[in-house]
């Protein structure tokens, strides 16, 4: 294990996962900066929400991961980064696909590039099981073929490529880690799990979504949080892309009758004609195969199987139905 790093940027640490990590490297006793995205209400996203205990303890920068002057000035003094920061709803994908190309693929090359002529130490960047599309063979190594069936996973994969030409053209200690369906508190309602939980929290019993047929692969946010800390202070996985995963597949369906049952609520699911992918965009089936994590860094999931999910989605039922929570959200709005 290597916790020598002076420093730590997160980028997107406003966000879901990274407000996660954010709020767990502190507890470890590192030194955060945490990137957010700038806007005119100061708002740092939900570090605003952060626990009491990590509360002043970490540093924000407002900036745009698209801006190279900002994320040079940001990485400022730092020997590490976890590179977060993404956009990632896929319907929106297919509305706005030029803001994915310039915040995935240009915000990346932004922090490769500043994180190479800065001499930073380690870099992770993040990946998505999106990258994989439908499982051709389950379950999914690092080794299966890459398809961008959304704007968005084409988005990540030519993201992934950058932070691994910049390993092997530069020599930057680069280790892509490449989290499947990461669910839990904070999450945004345009993600399955979120939008089945707000909606029966609010009194919803007919439960609106898109296909239930595809399968998941989903990933408790501490064990995803676990693999960054893990890929960050390992001492391999340089240039390897790294599955983060449960190796436990379940269909949508299935994942809505398990959500009813953790809430001891009956519910009924209809079909939502703007929810559906476009056929030939629909990830039909995903599986982590997460045997390259264990013998890289040791890491397995805290919250494996059929059991490790129901602990996982009872303790996001919790945070969603706590009435504070819940006003964050419009369960009754389709959000892409």
């Amino acid at each position: 294990m290597n916790k020598s790093f002076a420093k730590i940027l997160v980028t997107g640490a406003d966000g879901f996962i990274g407000s996660h990590l954010t709020e767990a490297l502190v507890r470890l006793g590192y030194d955060v900066r945490a990137f957010v995205l700038y806007n005119s209400f100061n708002s740092w996203g939900w570090l605003d929400h952060c626990a009491e205990d990590v509360k002043g303890r970490f540093e924000v920068f407002a900036g745009d991961i698209r801006d190279p002057n900002g994320v040079r000035a940001a990485m400022q003094g730092c020997d590490a980064v976890l590179h977060l920061a993404a956009l990632i709803a896929i319907p929106y994908s297919y509305h706005s696909p030029d803001t994915y190309i310039d915040t995935n693929i240009k915000g990346t090359l932004n922090v490769l590039q500043a994180a190479r002529d800065l001499g930073c130490r380690r870099v992770v960047h993040t990946s998505t099981s999106e990258v994989y599309g439908t499982a051709r063979f389950v379950p999914i190594t690092e080794e299966h073929p890459l398809l961008g069936q959304s704007p968005y996973s084409a988005s990540k994969i030519g993201a992934d490529q950058l932070a691994y030409s910049f390993y092997s053209s530069f020599e930057l200690p680069v280790t892509i880690a490449r989290p499947f369906n990461t669910y839990g508190p904070r999450q945004s309602a345009r993600a399955v799990i979120p939008t089945i939980i707000a909606q029966i929290a609010s009194g919803l019993r007919q439960i609106k979504l898109g296909a239930v047929s595809p399968t998941r692969d989903f990933n408790f946010v501490e064990d995803t949080v676990a693999g960054f800390i893990a890929a960050l202070e390992g001492e391999g996985g340089l240039g390897e892309m790294v599955n983060f995963g449960s190796n436990y597949e379940i269909s949508v369906g299935d994942t809505v009758r398990l959500i009813a049952e953790v809430m001891n609520v009956e519910v009924e699911i209809v079909t939502d004609e703007t929810r559906l992918r476009p056929v030939n965009s629909e990830v039909e089936r995903l599986w982590a195969a997460n045997d390259k994590a264990a013998r890289l860094f040791g890491w397995r999931p805290a919250y494996p199987g059929i059991e490790g999910l129901s602990r996982g989605l009872a303790k996001t039922a919790a945070w969603f139905t706590d009435p504070a929570n819940l006003a964050q959200y419009k369960a009754d709005r389709y959000n892409i």
